[in-house]
């Protein structure tokens, strides 16, 4: 009987935090509908404060990101318009409409910053694996395994040399698509993982040769521009720039993506 009343009072107390948990989910969401109400009526600031309410109660998705984005694109306000734009790229790459949306707000950006081409082997490598995000690597390695399957099977049901044959080269050539989607997506998430950007928050900062307030000026940066993190010590952070110049500048100045 016991051992009952201990069950009783767990399934209690699970319903209690499920209808809890969903209660708060339900009223993010309406902050969401709320955002997306203001927004249709042009009343971008109040859009924004729903969407930021429902994303400080840890209510998040590429949606809200993109459409809280838009609102602070309408508003002009170029930093945080470009960093939730990204913030939206994270949780969905493929997604046109943000990645259209981003350089229209990129053009509001006073850096115009030239990318260097890299070359090398290295690069290459790297450039193949970010052609797609290591979830559809996943997919595709996936996919060539099931066809490799079929391939397998096809094989082994052909009643023909040349069926057999078809089969058989085409079971390999599956074989190294996935061993290739399977490598291509461990590659381009530890890629992922290992780089860190940040967005520039202040209108415009100087950019020091050290970390202290002291240093040369290495160059400028004004707000809106993506700066790569290479190294922090909490209050001073040594950033890349897609020219390749590096220096220092305070954390108070950017805002990290992840």
């Amino acid at each position: 009987m016991k051992k009952l009343k201990h069950i009783q009072f767990i399934l209690i107390w699970l319903c209690f935090i499920s209808q809890a948990i969903g209660s708060n989910i339900s009223e993010l969401q309406k902050w969401v509908a709320q955002g997306n109400s203001f927004y249709e009526k042009s009343e971008y600031q109040n859009a924004v404060t729903a969407y930021e309410k429902a994303l400080n109660g840890n209510y998040e998705s590429a949606a809200l990101y993109f459409n809280l984005a838009n609102a602070h694109y309408k508003l002009k306000n170029i930093a945080p318009a470009i960093y939730n734009y990204e913030k939206a790229l994270l949780l969905n790459p493929s997604d046109v409409d943000v990645q259209t949306n981003l350089k229209y707000a990129q053009r509001m950006t006073i850096d115009d910053i030239k990318e260097i081409p890299k070359v090398g082997f290295a690069q290459m490598i790297k450039s193949f694996v970010n052609i797609m995000h290591y979830d559809t690597w996943a997919w595709l390695a996936v996919i060539s395994f099931f066809i490799m399957l079929g391939c397998f099977i096809g094989y082994y049901l052909g009643t023909s040399t040349t069926q057999k044959r078809i089969f058989f080269i085409l079971f390999f050539v599956f074989i190294g698509l996935g061993a290739i989607s399977f490598t291509s997506g461990f590659k381009n998430r530890d890629i992922v993982n290992k780089e860190v950007f940040a967005i520039v928050f202040t209108d415009v900062i100087s950019v020091k040769s050290e970390p202290k307030n002291t240093a040369d000026e290495a160059f400028t940066l004004h707000e809106g521009t993506k700066v790569a993190i290479l190294e922090s010590n909490h209050t001073w952070t040594k950033i890349q720039i897609a020219d390749g110049k590096q220096g220092w500048l305070l954390d108070k100045d950017i805002k990290k993506l992840k």
